[in-house]
């Protein structure tokens, strides 16, 4: 197979490849979160409704992505991980009001678990909105060529 017929180098199919991992990704925070969720109901409720918000946004987001290469689910599987990634750095740090108590527990599993999935899903999610800003410049130029 030469390199002009590997899809992988078609952008078509890097991008497909992309969303399939974004969409892995982004329902793995989901999953991470729903696994704690009981947890925090019983510990601290606003964060589990927090959890909960979480949870649902990794679900559109993955829906969204499934559904095309949309500049908005890109950015929401951004957003989302990044927001979760500063909760948990809060948590540890500062604490939250009524959360104090994992003040320093760097080292819970999940939370671990998270953070590497998230930071993934961060990288990937810049990548390809530093993607898909150039093609949507052009897409827009050609529009009002035409038009």
């Amino acid at each position: 197979m030469t390199s002009e017929q590997n899809p992988l180098n078609d952008d078509a199919g890097q991008q497909l490849i992309a969303r399939a991992v974004a969409v892995v990704g982004i329902t793995g925070v989901g999953l991470i979160h729903l696994l704690d969720v009981v947890g925090k109901f019983n510990e601290t409720p606003y964060m589990g409704w927090m959890y909960v918000g979480l949870i649902l946004g990794c679900l559109a987001t993955a829906g969204a992505l499934i559904w095309g290469n949309v500049r908005e689910a890109w950015v929401a599987s951004l957003l989302l991980p990044l927001f979760a990634m500063g909760g948990f750095i809060l948590t540890r740090t500062t604490g939250l009001p009524q959360a104090m108590d994992d003040i320093g527990n760097w080292a819970e599993p999940l939370g671990l678990a998270s953070l590497f999935v998230e930071s993934c899903l961060v990288i990937l999610s810049g990548v390809a909105l530093a993607k898909l800003a150039p093609s949507m410049a052009l897409r827009r130029r050609q529009t009002l060529v035409t038009a």
